[in-house]
Parts: C-alpha cells; sequence; structure tokens
C-alpha cells in the first residue's frame, strides 16, 4: 500500500499534460545511470527516448555551454585547442594563488580560475543558496566538471533519456496492481497505519517522524511560474541557466524539447531559488556541517528501528538523483529474498 501527502502520485517527478506537453510541475528531471541494472529496471515500465541533457548557461545576454568544455572555453577566451584552455585556467588559478581554500568562492577560483567563476558560478550559486558564496562553505563544491573536449553532454552516464510520454508513465507503471491512497499525511494517525504492515518504507523528513525531538533540518525551497506562449519555440533549448545574481530566476525550463515536441504552443517555467521555512515544500537538504551533525544524531534513532526503512531526499537528508535511490534499493536485501 502506497500512502501519498499529495493530491497525486509520484512526488516531483509528477508531469501535468498541458497543451500537449508534458510539464515538469517541480521542476526538470533527466534520468541518468551507468548502472545497466537500474536503467534495465526503470525500462521494464515505459521506453525511454533518447533526450540528452545539454544546457545553456545565459550570462548577461550572452550564451555559454555547459559543462565546462572547449564550446565555453573558446566563447570565454577565443581558445581553440585544450592545451591553451588548460594554460588559461592554470594561469588564472596561479594569479589567484590560494593554497587553502576558507569558503566557496576561493575553493571555485582555485579550481577553474576567476573567470569561470565570475560568469557561470557566482551569481548562480548565491541564488540557489541564498547567501554570498564568500560565505558558503569550501566543501560544497568539492571539484567541477571541467572537459577538454567539445562535448555538450552534461553527463558522462552510459544511459540517459526522458520517458516516451512523460513520467507519468513510469510512475504508473511502477505502481500497477498496488493500492495508492492519496491525500493521506502517514505522520497523522501513525499507530493505525503502523498496523496494517509488517514494514514501513517512510520517505518523509526524519526529522518530523520523530517530532523534531532534536530540532529541525533546513532546506532550500524553490517556487515556480508556468507559462503558455503561444508560440511553437521559445528559447531552442530543454534549460537555459540565468547566472546573473541580479535575474531572480535560476533557470527557464522549455518542457517540449525534453521529448521532442512538434505542439504549435509552447510551455515554459521559470524557475525560483527560495529560503525555506518549517511547513513550505523542502527540495535541497542543506548538507553543511551544522546540519550534518544534526541528521546524524536522527539517524542514530533510524539505525534502531526494527520495523521501519528510511529512505529518499527527505528520509536519508541527502541529495539523491533519481538513478542513485534506485540503485540504493536493488542494493537492499530484503528485495532479494
Amino acid at each position: 500500500m502506497i500512502l501519498e501527502r499529495r493530491a497525486h502520485t509520484g512526488g516531483h517527478i509528477f508531469c501535468k499534460e498541458i497543451e500537449g506537453i508534458n510539464i515538469h510541475v517541480y521542476g526538470a528531471h533527466i534520468f541518468h545511470t551507468s548502472n545497466k541494472e537500474a536503467w534495465d529496471f526503470v525500462n521494464r515500465f515505459v521506453e525511454f527516448n533518447r533526450y540528452t541533457n545539454s544546457p545553456i548557461a545565459n550570462y548577461k545576454g550572452k550564451l555559454y555551454n555547459l559543462p565546462f568544455n572547449m564550446n565555453t572555453f573558446h566563447t570565454l577566451w577565443g581558445v581553440n585547442t585544450p592545451t591553451e584552455a588548460q594554460a588559461k585556467i592554470e594561469e588564472q588559478r596561479r594569479e589567484a594563488n590560494i593554497t587553502e581554500p576558507k569558503n566557496l568562492e576561493e575553493q571555485a577560483i582555485s579550481l577553474v580560475g576567476k573567470d569561470i567563476y565570475k560568469i557561470l558560478i557566482k551569481g548562480y550559486t548565491e541564488k540557489q543558496w541564498g547567501r554570498p558564496c564568500s560565505e558558503l562553505p569550501a566543501f560544497i563544491i568539492k571539484r567541477l566538471p571541467v572537459r577538454f573536449t567539445y562535448d555538450n553532454n552534461y553527463f558522462d552516464d552510459c544511459y540517459q533519456g526522458i520517458p516516451i510520454g512523460g513520467y507519468n508513465k513510469l510512475i504508473d507503471g511502477l505502481l500497477k496492481d498496488i493500492e495508492v491512497r492519496c491525500g493521506i499525511d502517514y505522520l497523522e494517525d501513525r499507530i493505525h497505519w503502523n498496523n496494517q504492515a509488517e514494514t514501513i518504507v517512510y520517505s518523509g523528513p526524519i526529522d518530523a517522524f520523530y517530532n523534531f525531538c532534536f530540532g529541525t533540518l533546513e532546506y532550500r525551497n524553490l517556487g515556480f511560474e508556468h507559462k503558455i506562449l503561444d508560440i511553437p519555440n521559445f528559447q531552442g533549448n530543454a534549460v537555459i541557466n540565468y547566472t546573473e545574481r541580479e535575474v531572480p530566476y535560476t533557470r527557464i525550463i522549455e518542457h517540449k524539447h525534453f521529448e521532442f515536441g512538434t505542439q504549435k504552443k509552447t510551455v515554459i517555467t521559470y524557475e525560483y531559488p527560495r529560503e525555506w521555512t518549517p511547513g513550505s515544500e523542502p527540495y535541497y537538504p542543506i548538507n553543511d556541517e551544522k546540519n550534518s551533525i544534526l541528521y546524524a544524531r536522527y539517524k542514530e534513532l533510524a539505525d534502531k528501528e526494527d520495523h521501519v526503512i528510511f529512505g529518499g531526499r527527505l528520509g536519508m537528508y541527502k541529495y539523491w538523483n533519481m538513478n542513485q535511490i534506485i540503485e540504493e534499493v536493488l542494493k537492499m536485501e530484503m528485495w532479494k529474498k
């Protein structure tokens, strides 16, 4: 039995059809993995298309390819070869002379130099986290993907795509023949529901499960503004990031391009990062030192549970991608019995 607090199934991968286009209601989701077992698992339920994630960054009206690759470096500096690009980055790293980065800003500059940091990292990151890069811990950016090839594919994974017909097709396949009850908050009557099953898989906030006995874990929140436009093509790409701090949204999503749509109209979504407050929707766990220590205390309680499994971004307080959580589940011995 599935208990779903929302009025619909699927959580954040839920899609809504508008003008014949499958809208990623809670932001862009691209399935990608190098784990063949995980790829074969999802393909049991739905066929995936050949979509390749190649986002573009817009900084003051100029466009740059992501992730950082030779196309990016050519636009930035006019360089044509990997040797020239590497020399430019190394020159800026030496000029910065940062040996022990004390914050995210210093960490990023020490990895890729000041130009890439200023144009493609600083503003976007400050919007996402709601605070200056100089106040964010260095460990948030342990490394940055830098490619010295002309390859705009964001992911290195072997398999990548979008479910043909949208993510609801995957959701429906996963939940086929399973009883689903929407609009029910498990925590409001947990004693009743605990009596219905031998095992509970809980994917809500772990601190809420324990009535916030140690305090409240923190997240970042997102806001979405969907618009229907009476034109067939707005921006020519599924995702364009806006890296200026002054632009209030982090990206614009044009959903039809996820499935190579040819509809006469298009639907775009502006994505706004927001401060999270208790009671608002949690999106991104803030895995800084303070919250990590707090989560460890909750996990210690969770590890003692005999009949409850904690999963997902909220239950495990970790920024899981879809493929990663599937891989975690497939490794669990209980499903192999």
